[in-house]
């Protein structure tokens, strides 16, 4: 595990363990924004190092291969919780952690909600029409199902017109309005 600022002194060691712990819970729920343990393990430290970091840097603070730090910082940059910068005098591709714990909510679920807005709204397009033509059918039962169906379409797309506006107040920050982030102590 990389250590603070990578000494070994005893004096840093209770800041090694006590950080440790958080990133071995940071690496253990990382599975609610779907990456892995692993995954979550490289965010949590690059989080706590806070500078930028090399894959070989990431693969010695891990002791993982660099082909699997090159993957896995690529799933955290299509996540958007890292980001590539660079650095004077530094060749090598440089990874820094976003340590705005906000807007890593907002990129994460943000996400997640408009795909499965986008999925289940094209789905109920298409279904939709060929449902009200059967809601018509001179079979009673045929039609009753159908209108049932309708109805759960109806609820369906109440619930990802509210979801698309929840969103817009996520990324536009207006929830914060609503749901304020605690202030920062001083």
């Amino acid at each position: 595990m990389l250590q603070y600022k990578e000494l070994e002194s005893d004096k840093y060691k209770d800041l090694n363990e006590a950080r440790d712990l958080i990133i071995n819970a940071m690496a253990e729920t990382m599975d609610l924004y779907g990456l892995t343990t692993s995954t979550g393990r490289l965010y949590a430290t690059m989080f706590f190092l806070g500078e930028p970091m090399t894959l070989d840097q990431m693969a010695g603070a891990l002791g993982m291969s660099k082909t699997s730090m090159s993957n896995t910082a690529r799933t955290l940059l299509e996540k958007k919780v890292v980001d590539k910068v660079w650095q004077k005098g530094v060749r090598k591709d440089l990874y820094q952690a976003e340590e705005d714990f906000f807007k890593t909510f907002a990129e994460f679920f943000c996400h997640g909600w408009r795909r499965e807005m986008e999925v289940n709204l094209k789905a109920i397009n298409k279904a939709e029409p060929i449902i009200k033509e059967l809601s018509e059918s001179d079979d009673e039962e045929v039609k009753k199902v159908a209108n049932s169906d309708l109805e759960k379409l109806d609820n369906a797309k109440r619930y990802y017109l509210w979801l698309e506006r929840l969103v817009e107040s996520v990324e536009s920050g207006e929830i914060y309005k609503y749901i304020p982030k605690p202030k920062r102590k001083e």
